[in-house]
């Protein structure tokens, strides 16, 4: 058994979003106690953003590759393979500007490669990286409908998640933490019960 946490917020101790990810993955961990758990801090130590070199390396067969994006192969694919050997994935997805953090999604476009998490046929898309479950902390300032004007954080990665074959993953929502210290304190502990109850 092996738990993959990853938190995205560049807030330091003021995140909402890295709290509840602790407390899912202490959760994970009572119930697993011989579970592996690894943990990745986006917002400590981001990913870059793609370039020619890491796409290649992501995306092209050995024999296409250039000898930059061959240098470049075992570090990029670490990522892929971190998140394909895990059995459960948490993580810490803050709302920033109405959508996801710009770490968060450079570690997604990781996992996004073509004839390993997903592939094309005639039939249309098909997910390959199923077989998981994948727990998202959702924290957001204000209370956003998903799919709702607006918001472009959940829907976005459940489009993902469902993309690349998981299509159940689930939401710990901490909304409205931007209303007062009252508000925010509540709106932690119901996200705590909620996980609780995983």
């Amino acid at each position: 058994m092996k738990i993959l946490h990853i938190d995205s917020a560049t807030t330091g101790a003021a995140s909402v979003s890295r709290e509840v990810s602790a407390a899912a993955t202490a959760h994970f961990k009572e119930l697993y106690p011989d579970a592996e758990v690894v943990y990745r801090d986006l917002g400590v130590e981001p990913l870059a953003h793609l370039t020619p070199t890491t796409t290649g390396a992501i995306r092209l067969p050995a024999d296409a590759q250039d000898d930059n994006m061959k240098a470049a192969f075992p570090t990029e694919r670490a990522v892929l393979d971190e998140f394909l050997s895990s059995d459960i994935v948490v993580i810490g997805a803050p709302m920033y500007n109405f959508t996801i953090p710009s770490q968060l999604k450079s570690w997604l476009d990781r996992l996004g490669v073509p004839g390993v998490t997903f592939s094309y046929s005639e039939a249309g898309p098909q997910g390959l990286a199923g077989g998981r479950k994948v727990v998202i902390v959702s924290s957001q300032g204000g209370e956003y409908e998903q799919g709702g004007v607006m918001e472009h954080q959940e829907q976005y990665l459940k489009d993902f998640f469902g993309f690349i074959g998981i299509d159940d993953p689930i939401f710990v929502r901490a909304n409205k933490t931007g209303f007062g210290p009252d508000i925010r304190a509540a709106s932690i502990a119901a996200a705590k019960e909620q996980i609780a109850a995983l």
